[in-house]
């Protein structure tokens, strides 16, 4: 579906940065059929992954310094924000750290990158030439993001503070589960970390869109990825699997079965 708008906090742009940038690109691009296309910017090359020429996240390789300074393989969530310095004003004010930017991106938008109370890292994302992902709800596209954190009472007052999300609770098999709200529109949801995590940061979970999710996490290992929870059903949601890419970089896919 082709997206010509988003609403503040929605999830709109995805983003990895890579610690061998060109062993991502064979990855993805073998596994969601991503167009790759290669911009040079003045830190070196930001890599746009796109369908069918239409851009729906980049990549780029990680510099030496971030890598020096512990910086891993990892995917970023972008959320839409309609007044960016607005809106760093309500991160640090609600306990959460600034951690790059905010600068402009040319023309396209202006950016920067924060952390919770807890230390999830995540993006903000205010347009001007450039919305975002262009095309959502379909096959190899983003579809749902997920924090994973131990305070999920923090989280509710943080982010709603800043977004204006709407919260609505449920248990799924034993386990609690907060879904966050744009207006009627679930947009993401968070789970508690248990001690099962061991030492796991919070951090926020992407969820990529699959056709078959048993023949997709047969393909990641096929090229090089690992699986991290094989392929479990979600009743009444669909059908997912947790991947590591070939360089640590965690995501998740997922084949939607909802029933009305």
């Amino acid at each position: 579906m082709k997206v010509d708008q988003y609403f503040q906090g929605q999830p709109c742009w995805i983003e990895l940065a890579s610690l061998d940038i060109n062993s991502s690109k064979s990855f993805y691009s073998a596994l969601f059929g991503w167009e790759i296309v290669d911009m040079p910017i003045p830190q070196g090359t930001y890599s746009m992954l796109a369908i069918e020429g239409d851009d729906i996240g980049a990549m780029y390789q990680l510099p030496e310094e971030m890598v020096a300074n512990g910086d891993t393989t990892q995917w970023t969530v972008y959320f839409a924000v309609e007044n960016l310095d607005a809106s760093l004003v309500d991160v640090t004010g609600a306990g959460g750290t600034l951690l790059i930017g905010p600068h402009d991106v040319g023309e396209a938008g202006r950016m920067a990158i924060v952390q919770d109370p807890e230390g999830a890292r995540f993006a903000l994302w205010q347009a001007k030439n450039h919305i975002g992902a262009q095309r959502a709800a379909e096959t190899h596209t983003l579809c749902w993001v997920e924090l994973a954190c131990r305070n999920t009472e923090q989280a509710k007052q943080f982010y709603p503070h800043i977004f204006g999300w709407g919260t609505r609770d449920s248990n799924m098999d034993g386990m609690d589960y907060t879904e966050w709200q744009v207006g009627a529109q679930d947009i993401g949801g968070m789970m508690a970390m248990t001690e099962e995590w061991c030492d796991m940061p919070a951090h926020w979970m992407t969820y990529f869109t699959v056709d078959d999710c048993d023949a997709k996490a047969k393909l990641v290992e096929e090229i090089g990825g690992k699986i991290c929870v094989p392929p479990t059903d979600i009743p009444n949601v669909g059908r997912f699997a947790v991947i590591n890419d070939p360089n640590g970089g965690l995501f998740s896919i997922i084949e939607l079965r909802m029933t009305a």
